[in-house]
C-alpha cells in the first residue's frame, strides 16, 4: 500500500529561511528550495537573482496530508513572512523575494483564500495583506549548495535568520 502526499509550493523570500520551520514537523517528506513563477526554463540562481526571469525563490514541500495538513502548513507560512510586503522579505529586497502562496488545487487555493482572509480580520497588522495566491508553475529546483542549508551552514542560516525575520516573527506572533 502507497501512501498519498501531496505538495505545497509557498514563496517567502530567502529559501534558506523557509526550509527549516517546515522541514523539522512531523508528515514532511521533503522541503526542496527552488524557482518558481518565471518564463525561464531551469533558470540558474545567478539568472533568477539578475531579476530577468520573472522567478522568485520558493520552497516546495512534499507531505503526508494524514499526519500534517494543508491549513497547518499554510498557518506556518503566515508565521515565517511579513504579508505586508509584496515587494521582499526583511533584508532580502526585490522581485526574486516576493511572498506567493501557489497553489495545486482548488481546495488548496480555497484553504489559502480563506486563511488569507482570517489574517486579514484578525488585526493583526495596520497594513493590508498582500502576499498573492497563484496557480502554481513550474518548480525549478535550486543549485545542491542551497538545499538543506540550515542543516549544512547554521552559523550563516542562523544570521539570515537574524537579519529581520526572527524580530519581525516574534514581535508579531509571539507578543501580540
Amino acid at each position: 500500500m502507497s501512501k498519498k502526499t501531496e505538495t505545497a509550493i509557498f514563496a517567502g523570500g530567502c529559501f534558506w529561511c523557509m526550509v527549516k520551520p517546515f522541514d523539522q514537523m512531523p508528515g514532511i517528506e521533503s522541503v526542496v528550495s527552488g524557482y518558481t513563477g518565471g518564463h525561464v526554463a531551469n533558470p540558474t540562481y545567478e539568472e533568477v537573482c539578475s531579476g530577468k526571469t520573472g522567478h522568485t525563490e520558493a520552497v516546495k514541500i512534499t507531505f503526508d496530508p494524514e499526519i500534517i495538513s494543508y491549513q497547518q502548513l499554510v498557518d506556518i507560512y503566515w508565521r515565517q513572512t511579513d504579508p505586508t510586503d509584496a515587494m521582499g522579505q526583511f533584508q532580502d529586497r526585490g522581485d526574486s523575494y516576493r511572498p506567493i502562496i501557489f497553489v495545486n488545487s482548488p481546495e488548496q487555493r480555497k484553504i489559502a483564500e480563506a486563511s488569507k482572509k482570517t489574517l486579514e480580520d484578525s488585526g493583526k497588522f495596520d497594513d493590508p495583506i498582500v502576499t498573492k495566491i497563484e496557480a502554481a508553475k513550474p518548480f525549478y529546483p535550486a543549485e545542491d549548495y542551497h538545499q538543506d542549508f540550515y542543516k549544512k551552514n547554521p552559523l550563516r542560516a542562523e544570521m539570515e535568520e537574524m537579519g529581520g525575520r526572527e524580530q519581525f516573527k516574534q514581535a508579531i506572533w509571539e507578543n501580540k
